[in-house]
């Protein structure tokens, strides 16, 4: 967590291996929201929707990331501001959606939730571990972990979701989960927040 703590310089994403792979995770989550997406409206999953919105969430914050590489700190601040209010707008949507599904319950299918959330739990621990090395960072650099490492959560939720909605023949499962996906995306959010905002506090100090 050090690169939370504002104790020294914090790595700004120029290496050419960090873009390498940024590209890399970039191509991985866009081809699963398409996959997701699908899925999830095909089992009606509202996990499954929810997860498909982050992977796309990452998608556009990946290539946000890349395009501020190598700007100055109040530049790739001022982009990590931009994800981080995304992703509580993200975060906000779940919720509301979720909530809006108690009153329109359908079962979800348990067996397209549990293969589907696999192959996306596959695919995100390859960013992880892509991304692994270079988790802690500027915000800019700090949010491109914090929404690899909320995917890999999120598919595991989304799993445990598929067990409980075939092991009680209910819904709710998948809107426990999904709510609980909203809330993580909303503390992520808030946490990128901070240190972008910190970021720019000391941006502006040392132009003083």
């Amino acid at each position: 967590m050090a690169g939370c703590c504002g104790h020294g310089a914090k790595f700004d994403g120029l290496s050419a291996d960090y873009k390498r792979r940024l590209w890399l995770v970039i191509a991985i989550n866009a081809v699963m929201f398409g996959v997701e997406l699908t899925a999830g409206q095909m089992a009606g999953s509202q996990a499954l929707k929810a997860d498909a919105l982050d992977f796309l969430g990452d998608a556009l914050t990946y290539g946000l990331s890349l395009a501020v590489i190598g700007s100055s700190l109040i530049v790739r601040s001022r982009a990590a501001l931009l994800k981080a209010m995304s992703l509580l707008g993200m975060g906000l949507w779940v919720f509301g959606s979720t909530i809006y599904h108690v009153f329109v319950l359908g079962l979800p299918q348990a067996e397209v939730m549990g293969s589907i959330g696999f192959l996306a739990l596959a695919a995100n621990l390859t960013s992880v571990f892509l991304l692994v090395r270079y988790k802690d960072g500027d915000a800019n650099v700090r949010s491109v972990w914090l929404c690899s490492r909320n995917d890999a959560i999120g598919n595991v939720a989304v799993m445990f979701a598929a067990l409980g909605v075939w092991g009680t023949s209910t819904g709710w499962p998948d809107l426990i989960v999904a709510g609980l996906m909203a809330t993580l995306f909303v503390n992520s959010a808030i946490r990128i927040l901070i240190q972008a905002l910190a970021e720019q506090r000391d941006w502006h100090q040392a132009k003083v």
